[in-house]
């Protein structure tokens, strides 16, 4: 995972930045099925089980800890997988490693009558003084062509030391991220038994470490042949379970906590965000589809930022270029890679190792990585592709409110299902409910509060969910004038933070009812004592406006923010820290 991303950006000349060309897909099969221009009864399947919730079962079943274990081992072997390491040793560096998963790849598809077409991403950009690089891809093709669209499932396979571009170091890079790389790998060996109606990709990056380059060549591959991502599920750092001296915010409470039955999904943006609403649907299908066959329950906690403070990861670039993605890391993390003075964790070290031989007999017999958390990890990505894989398409609707409250959901765009849900929220990032309604007009009948935001999914006749819509912050467009602001020039509203209480960050929004003028505007964040701690500029135009307020992780108490336009208050409310 990059820390500083900015920086680092900032560092890199634009030239070189904007240099990735030759974006080739070099199997042509696999080319042409990611564009959507194949038969898909050329890689039908003579498995004939196509009930979602068989696949999740099978699924659960299926995802071995030892597989992911001997995935890992293998990776460290290969010394060092930076991505300007060797490419011709058969034994050592990127290169091995990268021949290495594309055989991988080709087992997985001999067991599954080789509907499995592995492939390399190729492009061309200069990376630690190497021009040509390659990401290893699976493509498992669809069988809907006429609404063909792409899920992707990624991991990023290059490691570093605390130099972003020494080749020769020991970069086993375990926890970053040969974690991530093997939920890939056995999420393609496992649903690949299976045909879903939308096209899998199966990926592992290259040149995340020195700027997310593999993330977004592949991303600016699927922009530039207009590819129809679904959704886009990274993970990285998804394996560790030990808290480090220090963790990238939010994160682990203390050093050597461990937390194995807690997941974090990172995701851009607040209100009315597809990432978030892919977020909020994969907790969702873990909750009603994966969770009657674990052993071992799982906190799915989604987060308020789209990544770590001062961190960034293979997701962004699909979310720069508008395709809908979150990011899968582990609870605890082995430190903020910041590898300064003092810095003593694992992570972006040599010291990113598979774990210690406490006996003496010359085996690792405590590991880093656990391999059974990984496993879950894996299950919950894997059940959250598989309802996108075959859901139906998503709705659109419109809202009216009653006195009670009652909301009334229309469903304006696919009304040919004979049932959808209704997600609600109200100060969190996740649903505090969601209803069933039956037919294209319904009514649900929530708990008081000042506002809600909804959204719909449709259901098809086998019970699954689509992607969620938009959001509609419905309160918010039946308030009055007088609601909205005492004062008649400033036809605007203050919105609760949210989520509040809440991590290390929140949104804060701003519902302007039509169109005004005005000069500037900012939120003024204050303490209790009337302290002015910091200043946001925001720009306010017709309906939801919002900001991410970060205050650092391990704070605790209440804090008052602000509206201000043309130095007028307009309104100020309280958010509580509590972490």
């Amino acid at each position: 995972m990059k820390r500083h991303l900015l920086l680092l950006l900032f560092l890199i000349p634009l030239g070189t930045l904007l240099a990735q060309t030759n974006l080739t897909v070099t199997n042509a099969v696999a080319d042409q099925v990611i564009k959507g221009n194949f038969d898909p009864l050329q890689f039908s399947s003579t498995n004939t089980v196509s009930d979602h919730q068989q696949m999740i079962q099978y699924l659960q079943n299926s995802i071995e800890p030892d597989s992911l274990k001997a995935y890992i081992v293998k990776m460290a072997t290969f010394h060092n997988r930076n991505t300007g390491s060797d490419t011709l040793s058969t034994t050592t560096g990127i290169g091995a490693a990268r021949r290495w998963a594309y055989g991988k790849f080709e087992q997985f598809s001999s067991a599954s009558e080789n509907r499995l077409i592995p492939s390399y991403f190729q492009f061309d950009q200069t990376i630690c003084s190497v021009t040509q690089h390659r990401n290893i891809i699976a493509v498992l093709p669809g069988s809907d062509v006429q609404d063909h669209e792409v899920i992707i499932i990624e991991g990023h396979i290059d490691s570093r030391c605390e130099s972003s571009c020494d080749i020769t170091c020991q970069a086993h890079g375990i926890e970053d991220n040969a974690s991530g790389s093997a939920l890939v790998l056995e999420l393609a060996r496992v649903m690949s038994t299976f045909s879903y109606p939308k096209t899998i990709v199966f990926m592992l990056t290259i040149g995340e470490e020195q700027g997310l380059y593999g993330a977004n060549a592949f991303a600016l591959y699927c922009q530039t042949n207009t590819i129809p991502v679904k959704a886009v599920l990274n993970n990285d750092v998804i394996g560790g379970i030990i808290c480090g001296n220090t963790s990238s915010a939010p994160s682990c409470p203390g050093v050597d906590d461990i937390d194995s039955t807690q997941v974090r999904i990172f995701s851009y943006g607040g209100f009315n965000s597809p990432h978030k609403q892919l977020a909020r649907f994969t907790k969702l299908q873990y909750k009603e589809e994966l969770l009657p066959y674990v052993n071992v329950p799982m906190l799915i906690s989604i987060m308020t930022p789209e990544d770590r403070s001062g961190r960034s990861g293979d997701h962004v670039p699909f979310r720069q270029k508008s395709f809908t993605s979150c990011r899968f890391t582990s609870a605890n993390e082995h430190g903020n890679a910041s590898n300064g003075a003092g810095y003593v964790d694992r992570q972006h070290t040599t010291n990113d190792i598979l774990g210690v031989d406490t006996n003496a007999d010359l085996e690792i017999d405590s590991f880093f990585v656990d391999f059974n958390y990984l496993a879950r990890n894996a299950a919950i990505n894997g059940t959250a592709a598989i309802v996108a894989a075959k859901g139906p398409k998503q709705p659109d609707f419109s809202v009216a409110t009653l006195a009670g409250p009652t909301i009334i959901i229309e469903i304006t765009d696919q009304t040919q299902y004979a049932n959808y849900r209704v997600g609600l929220r109200t100060l969190t990032n996740d649903w505090d409910s969601v209803y069933t309604i039956n037919g294209i007009l319904d009514t649900i009948y929530p708990p008081q509060a000042s506002n809600y935001i909804v959204s719909v999914a449709s259901v098809d006749e086998f019970g699954m969910e689509s992607l969620f819509s938009k959001e509609i912050n419905i309160s918010d467009a039946q308030l009055s004038t007088e609601e909205l602001s005492m004062n008649l020039d400033f036809p605007i509203q203050l919105l609760q933070n949210k989520p509040n209480p809440f991590d290390e960050a929140t949104i804060i929004g701003v519902y302007v009812n039509g169109t005004f003028t005005y000069k500037k505007a900012w939120i003024q964040i204050e303490d209790e004592m009337g302290k002015e701690l910091e200043r946001i500029p925001i720009t306010l135009h017709a309906e939801i406006n919002e900001i991410q307020y970060e205050h650092g992780y391990g704070k605790t108490g209440t804090f008052i923010y602000s509206l201000i336009v043309d130095d007028i208050r307009i309104d100020s409310k309280r958010m509580v820290f509590a972490n």
